[in-house]
């Protein structure tokens, strides 16, 4: 079925405190989508951030972002004070995430809240059906604390090693500081439901996005040292990067332990089946980061000072897919198979079955061959403008060389369009698409500029800070958007009421009485 949706992220959103969270501005957006006929909202990673505020280097890739906790529903809980909320600094410009102010002013009133928490049945059943993965992440944040939030690989020895007896004793010594990170994974778990809910509820799915790598700093690598290349202390002795693509022309190092697969794969892949077991409880569809990763990697020596030194390593392939759908049945994927690509990467697409990507900004720059054209399209596949680490399509637009602007005019035949609308041109081409879905991000259909780009690769400090303000999403981009997603048969089916469905079940029944 032909569908379109919207990539917005939550801390995009607008909101009162600073950051977009699951207030009531996120159900807003949610009715938005509704009016625009859209049945997709994708969002980019919801785990908890660390050092340079990357959704894709959580300290966690099964926990969440307790920056996301709508403060307002604590209040309604009894456990914050309206007053305190309004004190709190938050940062001066609504259209910015100012991450610092919101680290300080975040822990500290979320801190308030849980002293007034009293826990309950539901939040012990919650701590013992999470277990697997939040005791340890809640140990991790706990000891992290304890060391004036240092690196793990930099705590003393006996702390790196999660399973020792010092790291035992810790968890009797920080019982009390666990339980406030157990609050919080309590809190986004109980409001990200609901609103995840509310969603389905109009017959909106929501597409994750699952980062292939965990952070170094993360309770992933510090608890399962053994599934990565480094040794018990976090040494690694290679690391996760990209050679010079279409995103970056020096390459790419990330600095993420890369896994070892031939562990993983005598384990059966427990630890990735679990992964996605989490991700598919957070979301309806999960789009698998670097999905190229998984035919070959790009292994870059630990000590090496740039991407050229880095090599192409086998990757597990199909083998772990199998073991994934074998143990969770049919899983609805969306592979990001952007970058450098090769045949190896076109077979594992084959046989995983999963739709790729196509951007529309990589489709102009050298002639009518470019398999990003349009005209190229398999319907198993996801069309955007662009993507989170683009540049907004209005700015790419004007910084286009002239024979691909040229091009681009010449393919959309829009000669005439002014320049401040040339993002819908674009999203027109998406919708018109022969792309099972398209999706547009948020700041393209409000056509920013670069004050809306997301993030720079390989940049740290200005990134993940752009917010939509209240109100831009107005009623006239809805409608537009509307208009071309019911133009090109992509628009949102609402799912029946209950009352339909028990018409549907009394026709059914009498249709069965009177064959009998």
């Amino acid at each position: 079925m032909r569908a379109s949706g919207v990539l917005m992220p939550v801390s995009s959103l607008p909101s009162r405190y600073g950051i977009g969270c699951f207030s009531k501005e996120a159900y807003e957006f949610v009715d938005c989508l509704e009016r625009a006929g859209q049945s997709k909202w994708q969002v980019l990673p919801l785990g908890p951030t660390g050092y340079g505020d990357s959704p894709y280097q959580p300290f966690s890739t099964f926990a969440g972002n307790p920056y996301f906790i709508d403060l307002d529903t604590l209040v309604e809980e009894g456990l914050l004070y309206k007053e305190e909320c309004e004190r709190l600094q938050c940062g001066g410009d609504p259209r910015f995430v100012d991450y610092e102010r919101i680290y300080f002013s975040r822990n500290e009133i979320l801190r308030k809240a849980y002293e007034r928490f009293s826990a309950d049945e539901k939040f012990h059943a919650f701590c013992k059906k999470e277990q697997e993965w939040l005791e340890p992440y809640c140990l991790f944040r706990a000891i992290k604390d304890s060391q004036n939030g240092a690196l793990w690989t930099t705590w003393p020895e006996e702390l790196r090693k999660s399973g020792s007896k010092e790291v035992q004793d810790k968890k009797k010594e920080l019982e009390k500081e666990m339980e406030y990170y157990q609050f919080l994974e309590y809190e986004f778990d109980r409001q990200w439901n609901k609103l995840k809910a509310y969603a389905n509820k109009k017959g909106i799915t929501i597409i994750g996005d699952l980062p292939i790598y965990v952070a170094i700093d993360s309770a992933d690598a510090w608890a399962n040292p053994k599934m990565f290349q480094m040794d018990e202390d976090g040494v690694p002795s290679a690391i996760a990067g990209c050679p010079p693509d279409a995103f970056s022309a020096t390459g790419q190092m990330w600095g993420n332990p890369l896994y070892d697969w031939k562990v993983q794969k005598k384990t059966g892949y427990k630890w990735w089946i679990q992964r996605m077991k989490r991700s598919f409880v957070l979301y309806d569809t999960v789009r698998i980061d670097h999905f190229r990763g998984f035919a070959e990697y790009y292994a870059i020596p630990a000590e090496a000072e740039n991407t050229m030194e880095g090599e192409w390593v086998e990757g597990p392939g199909i083998d772990l897919f199998r073991a994934m759908e074998k143990a969770l049945g049919e899983m609805d994927v969306i592979a990001e198979d952007l970058g450098t690509l090769d045949d190896k990467v076109f077979d594992l697409m084959d046989e995983t079955g999963y739709p790729g990507m196509k951007v529309l900004q990589f489709a102009f720059d050298s002639g009518n061959t470019n398999f990003y054209l349009p005209h190229h399209y398999k319907r198993n596949c996801v069309v955007y403008t662009g993507t989170h680490d683009n540049d907004t399509t209005k700015a790419w637009y004007y910084g286009m060389n002239d024979w691909a602007r040229e091009y681009s005019k010449a393919y959309l035949n829009n000669y005439d369009r002014p320049w401040e609308d040339i993002p819908w041109d674009f999203i027109r081409a998406a919708e018109a698409s022969v792309a099972n879905l398209a999706v547009i991000p948020m700041w393209d259909l409000l056509c920013c500029g670069s004050e809306g780009r997301m993030n720079h690769p390989s940049t740290l400090g200005e990134n993940w800070k752009w917010r939509m303000l209240p109100g831009e999403f107005r009623e006239d981009i809805i409608g537009r958007l509307r208009w071309l997603t019911d133009t090109f048969q992509r628009m949102l089916v609402p799912p029946k009421t209950e009352e339909e469905q028990e018409e549907n079940e009394d026709e059914t029944d009498a249709s069965v009485s009177e064959g009998v």
